[in-house]
């Protein structure tokens, strides 16, 4: 059994235990959805709760314990390739009160009993870009690099950054697949700086989400456009697809483009729009893409 903690606040991770009562948490974050889902189980007989008389005791124990069962695993969500969630909070740079945000936007489907009515089960959906938006705390946009000799370059409808496969990290002797966080950079082989969340427009969080990631099958679909109807809505069907020629941070998040990728979102204003806009989406390996709470 473990324990985590962050500002004062005592959780316990994975496994609760008040007195003798088991509490139990299990689940997934699930990037393609943005999301955080989780199931709580209780175990009725070592909470002292026979049934059915004991039933609506044993739901609101679970609705009063679920938010310190969820809460390490939010702080853990990493935002970019060298900080998580907590990092943020813990530097003051975040202020968003964790707990009661997740009480009060948290999805739960009814309890459900298992089989043998030993246990009693809720399943929660925190929406990760609910948090996602409130990290976008900038009045303006920072101004994009424009290149001192531009490319010709067609205007796309948005850009499909690949990065499904394993590949060398910048600057390490190794290689690894893309994970995800909440804002991935991107930059180009030169390592100019080409993506990050301050370039985003600060209305883009209340049009579309500020990042979306798909597996390549999304990319490859048997429609006019070749994408799925998810990402065609984000992207649109004209959209410029860049293969990732590598990785770069601590934590490996962040896509390195070709050079000359990157010259054809720049050297136009309709290209470097389609930035400002978040019209850009991830496509990573399906491995990458659901990660187990553990």
């Amino acid at each position: 059994m473990k324990r985590g903690c962050i500002t004062g606040i005592l959780v316990w991770i994975a496994v609760a235990v008040t007195g003798q009562t088991k509490i139990d948490i299990s689940g997934m974050i699930e990037w393609e959805r943005m999301e955080l889902n989780a199931t709580v189980t209780l175990n009725l007989a070592s909470a002292g709760i026979k049934l059915p008389a004991g039933r609506s005791q044993a739901e609101e124990f679970i609705n009063i314990e679920y938010v310190n069962l969820i809460l390490p695993y939010i702080l853990a969500i990493p935002v970019d390739s060298s900080d998580t969630i907590e990092n943020l909070i813990n530097r003051g740079e975040f202020s968003l009160r964790l707990p009661s945000f997740i009480a009060d936007t948290a999805r739960k489907i009814p309890p459900a009993l298992s089989a043998d009515l030993a246990s009693l089960s809720v399943a929660y959906t925190i929406d990760l870009t609910n948090i996602s938006s409130r990290l976008i705390r900038h009045s303006r946009a920072m101004e994009l690099p424009r290149p001192l000799t531009p490319v010709p370059a067609a205007e796309y409808s948005g850009i499909i950054i690949i990065a499904s496969e394993e590949m060398p990290v910048h600057g390490r002797n190794s290689a690894a697949l893309t994970e995800p966080c909440i804002f991935p950079k991107v930059w180009d082989t030169n390592m100019n700086l080409i993506y990050n969340r301050n370039i985003l427009d600060p209305d883009t969080r209340e049009k579309t989400a500020p990042v979306m990631y798909v597996s390549e099958s999304s990319v490859f679909r048997p429609t006019p456009s070749g994408l799925s109807p998810e990402l065609a809505e984000l992207v649109g069907t004209n959209p410029l697809r860049i293969i990732a020629r590598g990785v770069f941070g601590a934590r490996p998040t962040d896509p390195v483009i070709d050079r000359e990728d990157a010259l054809i979102i720049l050297s136009t204003e309709a290209n470097r729009r389609l930035l400002r806009e978040g019209r850009v989406a991830f496509a990573l390996n399906e491995k990458t893409l659901k990660n187990p709470l553990k």
